[in-house]
C-alpha cells in the first residue's frame, strides 16, 4: 500500500513538471505575456516558459518581442536557481545591445539583465567560501 500511494504521488509530481499547454495561434503578443506572467504567478514555470517561447517563435520578425521572451526565459531560469543558463541567457541579451541600432531596443531589459547578472555573481561569491567543505 505505502509502495503505491509513493508511485501515485511520484506521478502526479512528474505529471505537474511536464505539463504542456496548447497555445493558439491567434494569441497576440501581449495575450502571450500576460498567460506567462499568470502562469508564473502561480509557479508554473515550465507553462509560463511555453508561452514565452511561443512569443518568440510567433514574432522572429520583431526585435523587441523576440528580446521580451529570452527575458522571461532567462529571468524564470534564473528563479529556478539555474544560474549558468541564466548567465548565458542574459549575456545573449545583451548582445543585442552591442549593436549599431542599440538605441532602438527596449533599454530597459538591458538594465534589468545586467542586474540579475550581478546577482549572479553576488550568489556565486557568496557560495565559493563553502566550496571547499563540498566533495
Amino acid at each position: 500500500m505505502k509502495k503505491a500511494i509513493f508511485a501515485l504521488i511520484v506521478l502526479l509530481f512528474l505529471s505537474s513538471c511536464i505539463t504542456a499547454v496548447t497555445i493558439s495561434d491567434d494569441l497576440s503578443p501581449a495575450e502571450l505575456i500576460q498567460r506567462g506572467q499568470e502562469a508564473l504567478d502561480r509557479n508554473r514555470y515550465n507553462v509560463a516558459i511555453q508561452y514565452y517561447q511561443a512569443l518568440h517563435e510567433n514574432h522572429q520578425g520583431n526585435i523587441d518581442l523576440i528580446i521580451t521572451a529570452e527575458y522571461h526565459i532567462a529571468n524564470i531560469h534564473y528563479k529556478q536557481g539555474r544560474y549558468e543558463q541564466a548567465r548565458t541567457e542574459f549575456n545573449a541579451i545583451l548582445a543585442y545591445y552591442d549593436t549599431p541600432d542599440q538605441e532602438l531596443l527596449p533599454q530597459h531589459f538591458k538594465r534589468l539583465s545586467q542586474i540579475v547578472l550581478n546577482s549572479i555573481d553576488e550568489k556565486e561569491k557568496a557560495r565559493k567560501p563553502f566550496s571547499r567543505f563540498r566533495r
